[in-house]
């Protein structure tokens, strides 16, 4: 019959639209206490007990590349000593890497507005000198570091004798292997202002029409590196004039946050800034640490912390009324 016929096409599509979806990789409470312990002491990263289809589905495709058909079977292979190389690959698999180019924009306003004129005053004063270091903490596939290096290259540059260099560190190796190439979707690159998109970037042509290309030189003032926050000391020189670590620690616990805060303020010069994601407050981790404006904190050991102004035309603006920190000694 024609409505039996349609029936068994129906059938025979949902079984083969079925066999196409992954299995549901099963994870006992108790599994997955295993592996949120792993993911925490290997990282810092906190997975809450809501995260089990997470785990599942961020894991699926390496079971399938490895041939393992249970996340059990999977664990007695990360778990043991010599699985660090597969270990690596299961951060990877776990962590996420959201980024894009001048993400926060008031953050790279404020380098612009307040950073930058400021080291360019001490740097004629003979009060510093004329040499800038920025650690890029959690850096992904490199947006941020390059939105920084351009900023750099535009308002402190090499001609006029600035020295700046900035750091860029990820736990993943596979966003870092990306960021060192330099190279993305054109969609990617809507938020570089104009200026800065036709000085430093190169647009693909034939093969690679569609994509956009850091410029050589651009690209020469970032050194990236694999760096765990959750294990310091951390192999980084400094100190460093500001250290970025946005959307990182809002994944870490109470313990690893401040284990981590602590840790890159050792590496963070006096009256340096840290920025942090919309997210994250830091305002009770740190007491060398004072909120200047959301998301930008100033690094100080002074008891009553730095003096106040208040940028001309924020008074309208909630997200810009928090004062500018201004210090005697910068």
């Amino acid at each position: 019959m024609p409505g039996g016929s349609r029936t068994n096409r129906r059938s025979a599509e949902s079984v083969r639209a079925e066999s196409l979806q992954p299995p549901q990789l099963s994870v006992s409470p108790e599994l997955f206490r295993k592996f949120q312990q792993l993911i925490y002491s290997e990282t810092g990263i906190w997975l809450g007990n809501s995260k089990t289809a997470l785990l599942s589905g961020r894991l699926y495709r390496r079971l399938m590349t490895l041939g393992i058909p249970t996340l059990k079977e999977y664990y007695e292979l990360v778990s043991v000593p010599d699985g660090l190389e597969e270990r690596a690959r299961m951060i990877d698999a776990i962590t996420t890497n959201e980024t894009r180019f001048f993400r926060e924009p008031r953050q790279f306003d404020f380098l612009v507005e307040q950073a930058f004129p400021r080291w360019s005053a001490e740097a004629t004063q003979g009060l510093r000198p004329k040499r800038v270091r920025i650690w890029s903490a959690g850096c992904a596939s490199g947006e941020e570091p390059y939105s920084l290096a351009m900023l750099l290259a535009q308002y402190l540059p090499a001609e006029q004798g600035w020295d700046a260099r900035i750091f860029a560190t990820d736990i993943s190796n596979r966003v870092l292997e990306k960021a060192r190439h330099g190279i993305y979707d054109a969609t990617r690159s809507e938020g570089i202002p104009k200026e800065l998109l036709r000085k430093f970037m190169l647009r693909g042509f034939a093969d690679q029409q569609g994509r956009v290309k850091i410029k050589v030189g651009i690209q020469e003032m970032v050194d990236f590196a694999r760096l765990n926050l959750n294990q310091s000391p951390y192999p980084v020189d400094g100190p460093f004039d500001v250290i970025l670590c946005r959307n990182v620690l809002i994944y870490f616990n109470a313990e690893s946050r401040k284990r981590a805060v602590t840790s890159l303020l050792g590496h963070l010069a006096p009256n340096g800034y840290l920025f942090v994601g919309h997210a994250e407050n830091l305002t009770s981790v740190s007491t060398q640490l004072r909120s200047i404006e959301p998301t930008i904190y100033v690094k100080t050991t002074s008891a009553t912390g730095p003096s106040v102004t208040v940028l001309e035309g924020t008074e309208s603006d909630p997200e810009r009324q928090r004062a500018i920190a201004t210090s005697a000694s910068r």
